[in-house]
């Protein structure tokens, strides 16, 4: 029996390479846009790393006198180059219905935002490589801080962005690259001639830009891409052009509007909440113990009252105290009323950043209320954003600016920057808010560090109603310090201008208990009573909820009788004045946070869940270590 030929057998080996090429990589490549003409050729090219671009296209210098004309100089001089230009070399030109006509185009540099200086300094010869690449001037052997702050400047016109849907959080911050000097002289055109999209390989856990052409070209076409594909909203794509072809916005009204109530509709349908029915308020009686369920460790193993008692089976407990939030209140309300939980319906309208910039809308002024930093959200406010940045701009004003994910923690991809390029590119990466940066920052003066650094506060607040409101202040609070003295330098110095130091690797994590806090605080600020400061911090945490419960759901936290709920509050204080120019210490809402992590109390306040419970379930007070706000 003869064998079949060698041939044979590798086109069949290679077909089901292929085969499972288009089952692994299939979706991403209809989500980019990738047609099904250019797949086989992309894996042939994938496979074996063909970069074959140098054969079809070059790289022209464009000249001040040059009218475009096809016989444009190629070269790749280093330096402060003027503008280049990709042009179809090939003398047949190139045909979009060529399978072949799909090409790889290498990355110089794969990043997060956060690394971004230490690479620049560590990694030999990337400095150089992006100052010739970004045309700031670097001449030295060493890499100098000014150079990298240049060059981290101008690379907003040079960075995409793209990040991984599975992971750790850590592993879902957004991931920033430059593509090679080829790739990265690809001009901008509202007519685009050719598509890029970055491409992850899975086989080499690698990526890649594509290049594909949208139309055929001749020989000394140019090459060109959208940097704002498939925007339609004429004033939105000429913000998100901004970095390459920079326009005035100030006629744009930069006040913020009250969003429709369909915004509000919207982040009920995408949170997958049902509204429950209306029930009466469940009743108890007096004696009666508890069962409760729940999944927070923290929980388990520290309350200890004894009219509570665990259990594992949750259809028979009588209070939910869950991690995860709950989506269908419908059902629960029609079969299980009398079931306490600890979560409101549409509470999401405070914890998520996007969502707590539009409730407090046009409280105080069209900006919001004093004790929320001005906040603009980048999916829907950018134009309204940039024209108050150039506003700012003229008047002289600080324009510090930091932009937050809506729905992230612990400070992952949140960054401090003043420059406008950066926060219209951050809009790309995942969905986030810009607020103003607390440039004048109440600080304090630890004894460890040389200088004076920031520091926020954490309060936990309980809400036990929203009809009528009924909300608690534990009496303890949390600090946390910055472990470098403030400066408005090196923005992207995480241990300067943040203050969530647990998951920083070799990091000094700063502890200060409030007792200990507050006489150092008036030691350091004698003219400022805590007493009073708490007063106005308190004030803004029952405005907060007022304005969170005044309309009803979808636009509101929801009424719901049987609902209970823990919030940690994050704030900092900044120095403003009052009417009559006298300095305060204004307090300042940076987020509030569902089910937060209890640690610190529970090591320090041993009773700490026991007054929880006691607060919300039980309606006990006294002795339990609260504060009745409203």
């Amino acid at each position: 029996m003869e064998s079949r030929p060698a041939l044979e057998e590798e086109e069949e080996e290679e077909e089901e390479d292929f085969q499972l090429f288009k089952d692994v990589h299939g979706v991403a490549l209809i989500a980019s846009g990738v047609p099904p003409l250019y797949w086989r050729s992309l894996h042939h090219k994938l496979m074996h790393e063909v970069f074959d671009a140098g054969e079809v296209f070059g790289i022209g210098q464009v000249k001040e006198d040059d009218k475009g004309s096809p016989e444009q100089s190629l070269s790749l001089n280093p330096g402060s180059p003027p503008v280049y230009k990709v042009l179809v070399t090939k003398e047949d030109g190139l045909q979009a219905a060529d399978p072949d006509s799909i090409f790889l185009i290498d990355h110089a540099w794969t990043y997060r935002m956060g690394q971004a200086r230490q690479h620049l300094w560590e990694i030999p010869g990337l400095l150089h490589r992006l100052a010739n690449l970004t045309g700031v001037e670097f001449h030295g052997e060493v890499p100098d801080d000014d150079v990298i702050d240049k060059v981290l400047a101008e690379l907003c016109a040079f960075s995409y962005t793209y990040k991984l849907s599975q992971g750790s959080a850590e592993e879902q911050v957004p991931i920033w690259y430059v593509m090679d000097e080829f790739g990265s002289q690809i001009q901008h055109s509202d007519e685009p001639t050719f598509q890029i999209v970055p491409f992850f390989y899975m086989p080499k856990q690698m990526t890649f830009s594509l290049l594909w052409p949208l139309q055929n070209l001749n020989h000394g076409e140019e090459v060109t891409w959208d940097h704002a594909y498939g925007e339609q909203d004429p004033l939105i794509r000429k913000c998100r052009l901004y970095p390459w072809q920079p326009s005035d916005l100030r006629e744009v009204d930069s006040n913020r509007c009250e969003p429709p109530e369909d915004y509000f509709k919207a982040v009920l349908t995408e949170n997958k909440e049902i509204l429950p029915l209306p029930i009466e308020p469940p009743v108890y009686r007096k004696d009666k113990i508890f069962k409760v369920y729940t999944d927070v460790n923290q929980v388990l193993e520290n309350l200890n009252v004894p009219r509570f008692v665990f259990t594992e089976d949750k259809m028979e407990a009588d209070i939910l105290y869950l991690f995860h939030h709950i989506k269908d209140y419908r059902t629960l309300s029609e079969q299980r009323p009398h079931v306490m939980v600890n979560q409101f319906p549409c509470e999401n309208l405070l914890t998520v950043k996007d969502c707590l910039a539009a409730i407090t809308w046009g409280k105080g002024s069209v900006h919001g209320p004093k004790w929320l930093p001005l906040t603009y959200n980048l999916r829907t406010e950018l134009p309204q954003f940039v024209s108050c940045y150039q506003q700012r701009q003229d008047r002289g004003e600080d324009n510090h600016w930091i932009c937050k994910p809506w729905n992230l923690a612990r400070s992952l991809d949140t960054h401090v920057t003043n420059n406008l390029n950066y926060i219209i590119r951050q809009r790309e990466s995942s969905p986030k808010v810009v607020c103003k940066y607390i440039e004048n920052p109440v600080l304090f003066d630890r004894e460890d560090v040389e200088g004076l650094v920031k520091f926020d506060i954490r309060y936990i607040v309980l809400l036990r109603s929203v009809q009528p409101l009924w909300l608690y202040a534990y009496n303890v609070f949390w600090l946390r310090f910055s472990n470098r003295p403030f400066s408005l330098d090196h923005l992207d110095d995480y241990q300067n201008h943040f203050t969530v130091m647990n998951y920083v690797d070799g990091s000094n994590l700063k502890q200060v208990h409030y007792n200990e806090f507050i006489p150092m605080f008036e030691k350091q600020y004698p003219k400022f009573s805590w007493r009073s400061i708490e007063e106005e911090i308190f004030k803004s945490f029952v405005e907060l909820f007022q304005l969170a419960t005044a309309k009803p759901a979808p636009l509101g936290v929801c009424h719901y009788p049987s609902s209970r709920a823990m919030y940690a509050i994050d704030l900092m204080l900044k120095w403003d004045t009052d009417d009559d120019g006298k300095p305060i210490m204004q307090p300042q809402i940076l987020e509030v946070n569902f089910c937060p992590d209890c640690a610190r109390a529970c090591k320090y306040h041993p009773s700490f869940f026991n007054d929880v419970f006691s607060v919300l379930a039980l309606d006990e007070m006294d002795g339990h270590n609260v504060t009745r706000l409203s």
